[in-house]
Formats: C-alpha cells, sequence, structure tokens
C-alpha cells in the first residue's frame, strides 16, 4: 500500500504562479525597464547624461524627451532590482482598482508633474535673489523610484490604515510614512536625488488632493479605448484589467463630474488639507428612518446621543469611492513592504 506523499511545488512553478498573478501594466513595466537596462548593460551604454532627467539641459535645448527616458532607464542592477522589486506591489494593488488603461495614464501624468516640480524646484532654488545655487540644475536624476513614490502616497491615502511600518523596525504615522522613507533613504544611502523623491510625494499628494482633477477623463473614456480595435489583443489578456470591471473597488474618486465648479473643488481641497491637521475630535449624528418601523432608533447599553461611525454608515464602498467629495479610503490591505531605491544621482563637470 502506497503511502500518502505531500509534495510541494517547485521553485520554477512557484515564481510562475507569481508572475501570473501581476496584473497587465505591472508586469509590462518591469519587462519594459528590466529589458532596457539589460540591453544597456550588453551594449556597454552608460552615457546616462543623455537620457537622464537634467534641468539644464531641459531649459537650454528643450529636450522634453528626459521627462520619459529617465523613468525607464537605471544606473544599476541593484537600482533597477530594488525599483522593480517594490512596483510588484504597489502597481498591483493601483491596477486592480484602476484598470490597466487608467494606471497607465496616471502614471504618464505621474511623471510629466514630478518633471515639472523638479524644474520649477531646481529653477526656483538656482535663481532666488538670496543664494543662488546652481548645483540642482546640473543633478542627473534617473530611476522609476520618482513614480513609486508617488504611488506609496496613493496607496496609502486608499489603504485606509493608521500606520505603517518602516522596514519592519518601528512605525510611523500613515500620513508621515513617505515623509520617513525619504528622510531614511537620504541618511541611509548615496546619490539618492532627493529632489527627485520629493517630487514625487509632490505628485502623489497633488494627485489625492484632487488638483489633476482637470485633465482627468471620466471612466467612459477609458471604456472607449479598451473597447477599441488596436487594444483588442491586449483586452483578451486575461492578465489586463479593465476600467469598467466588476470589482467594486474599480474606481479612484478622481474626475470631477460636469456640475461641479471651481469653488467646489477648492473646498474640498481645503478640507483634504485641513483633515491633516490635528484638531478636537467630533462625532456626527446621523439617524436612519425606515417606513416600517418609526421613530429613532436606539442601541442596548448605549446612550441616546451616540452616534454611528460616518464611515459605518455607508451603503457600500463602491459608492464611497465614487464619491469626490469624500477623503480617498478603502479598505485595501497594502502588501507594499518592499520599498523603492533611490534615484540615480551624478554630478556633471
Amino acid at each position: 500500500m502506497r503511502s500518502n506523499i505531500v509534495t510541494e511545488s517547485g521553485l520554477p512553478t512557484r515564481l510562475g504562479q507569481w508572475w501570473e498573478s501581476i496584473p497587465f501594466l505591472t508586469s509590462a513595466i518591469v519587462i519594459v525597464c528590466g529589458s532596457i537596462y539589460l540591453a544597456c548593460l550588453f551594449v556597454g551604454y552608460d552615457s546616462f547624461s543623455e537620457i537622464c532627467f537634467l534641468p539644464s539641459a531641459v531649459i537650454s535645448h528643450f529636450q522634453l524627451y528626459r521627462i520619459f527616458t529617465s523613468v525607464v532607464f537605471h544606473g544599476s542592477l541593484l537600482h533597477v532590482f530594488f525599483n522593480m522589486l517594490a512596483l510588484v506591489p504597489l502597481g498591483s494593488e493601483l491596477e486592480r482598482i484602476m484598470g490597466s488603461v487608467r494606471l497607465m495614464h496616471v502614471i504618464v501624468i505621474l511623471a510629466t508633474s514630478n518633471a515639472l516640480f523638479h524644474l520649477f524646484i531646481a529653477l526656483l532654488i538656482a535663481h532666488n535673489p538670496f543664494r543662488p545655487y546652481e548645483y540642482l540644475m546640473n543633478e542627473c536624476a534617473i530611476g522609476f523610484s520618482g513614480v513609486l513614490f508617488s504611488m506609496i502616497v496613493m496607496e496609502t491615502s486608499l489603504s485606509g490604515v493608521q500606520s505603517r511600518s518602516v522596514f519592519g523596525l518601528f512605525n510611523v504615522p500613515a500620513k508621515w510614512y513617505a515623509w520617513i522613507l525619504l528622510v531614511v533613504f537620504q541618511l541611509l544611502m548615496k546619490n539618492v536625488s532627493l529632489l527627485g523623491h520629493l517630487c514625487g510625494i509632490l505628485s502623489g499628494f497633488a494627485y489625492t488632493y484632487g488638483l489633476f482633477n482637470y485633465i482627468l477623463p471620466g471612466s467612459s473614456f477609458y471604456s472607449t479605448i479598451e473597447s477599441s480595435s488596436l487594444l483588442s489583443t491586449c483586452v483578451r489578456r486575461p492578465k489586463l484589467i479593465l476600467c469598467t470591471g466588476g470589482n467594486l473597488s474599480g474606481y479612484i474618486p478622481t474626475h470631477t463630474s460636469p456640475n461641479t465648479s471651481p469653488s467646489s473643488l477648492s473646498g474640498n481641497l481645503w478640507r483634504n488639507l485641513s483633515s491633516w491637521i490635528p484638531g478636537r475630535e467630533t462625532t456626527t449624528v446621523q439617524s436612519a428612518q425606515d417606513s416600517r418601523f418609526p421613530g429613532r432608533g436606539r442601541t442596548l447599553l448605549s446612550s441616546d446621543n451616540q452616534a454611528p461611525s460616518a464611515l459605518s454608515s455607508d451603503s457600500s464602498l463602491q459608492a464611497r469611492l465614487l464619491d469626490p467629495n469624500h477623503l480617498l479610503e478603502t479598505t485595501v490591505n497594502s502588501t507594499a513592504n518592499q520599498i523603492p531605491d533611490g534615484r540615480y544621482l551624478s554630478k556633471l563637470n
């Protein structure tokens, strides 16, 4: 009689299952960045000053291509490895929430806004009337970590957690998580672009506060793209996630409805900003009426003025996410335990 033998799957099988669990766009970015680094390694290309984000070159020669080439190129094997290792949980989580096409559009917006913030701050510091500092104009920033810092801010806002662990050593408040990482990487690693990471954080907060709402189309726009014949081959792939899929958390409230006025947008922005300021905790009394049971409902062992939480009174997760007047919150458990490596930074003579 044969004994029951329990065998575990081998490493190739586990790697295959792990790779198949990564959504379409996230896996595509990993392939593109990895392939570009390997191609540069094989041909011996290391002229990063030609493709990195160099503010002086963007201003003097109008080399706008650097906005995107600086994102997909990396300076070392560890650089691309840790960036892609951090991208997998972050990108997978956001892609499942937003959809593949929409996340691609958001990444392009984040990369562009990172470059604009970078350029503005470098010019401001280099030409300030008190003490001009030309060094930042000649910094060569390269790598995907600027976008990753933006995604960290977005994912932290969506998760709704109160604290985050830094390398498993200590916990910090979630709203300070990205800032703590910025300081930690700057202290522990060299050749790290402080300005590149800082601009990524600023872009992430700009997105979560709704500052990009005027340039973000509605879900119907992404649905039209997904139904086009050009993407028919990609749409048939099981790893591609549609923006209009059946996932209840498939939307992030960043699109402003046509009836929303700029004044209401600024009011929402002020409420988001004020939520980060410590204040006295208050509760909101919400009463629900039912025609079958008239009168005020009461809870056993509770006082008359005890109020339920505003979050629990929402009808569903989808209703919270579809309402642009609420702060971005959802009960998504973050798997972003790996933190991106810093951008490559070099000095030009």
